[in-house]
Parts: structure tokens; sequence; C-alpha cells
């Protein structure tokens, strides 16, 4: 389908229909890639309570957040410790998700 090509009901029935089923080698690979998402999901929501918190402090690293480097470097701060708290079990929401999607799943 380009994109210059209309979409209407039919053909996006018509375009889903004809994905085929996943395979046993992507069913494998399954839960690695659930467990990925819901850590990347916990490090995003870690990151926006960070991010909260440090704009309702009114300051970066020294109490001004009128630097445009400064912000930057804050925010890159706080994505990086996101990422790290989530990869080391964070806040456990990761593993609600994946235990409510492998919950789902059977």
């Amino acid at each position: 389908m380009h994109v210059s090509q209309v979409l209407t009901p039919g053909s996006m029935i018509q375009r889903t229909s004809s994905v085929a089923a996943p395979s046993a080698a992507s069913a494998k690979d399954a839960p690695g890639k659930i467990m990925k998402a819901a850590t990347d999901f916990e490090a995003l929501l870690i990151g926006q309570m960070l991010r909260s918190a440090r704009e309702a402090s009114g300051g970066g690293l020294t109490g001004d957040d009128d630097d445009d480097a400064n912000s930057s470097l804050m925010e890159l701060g706080e994505q990086q410790f996101a990422q790290a708290l989530s990869s080391s079990g964070g806040l456990g929401i990761g593993k609600m998700i994946v235990a409510g999607l492998n919950h789902a799943n059977r």
C-alpha cells in the first residue's frame, strides 16, 4: 500500500487480515521483549516522576533553572538514573506488568 492511497475501512480490514500468525521463534522471544518493554515503560514513569519533582522544587544543580546546559544535564541524569533504577527492579511496576501480561496469555 502506498502512502498516496486513501485508507478505507475495507482496505484496513483486508490489510490486517493478511498478517501471519507469529512463528515459534518469535514466541520464544516474546518473554524477553515483554520484559524489555515493561522495564522501558517503568523507566519512563520514573523519569517523569523525577522531572516533576525537579520542576516542583524549582531548580537544577544550582537552584535556578535558567541555564539550558544545566537543564539538559539534569534531564540526561534523570533519564540515566531512571533506566538504571528500573533495570535493577525499580519500583516493581515492570514486574507487575510482566506478571499481568503472562497471566492474560494463559
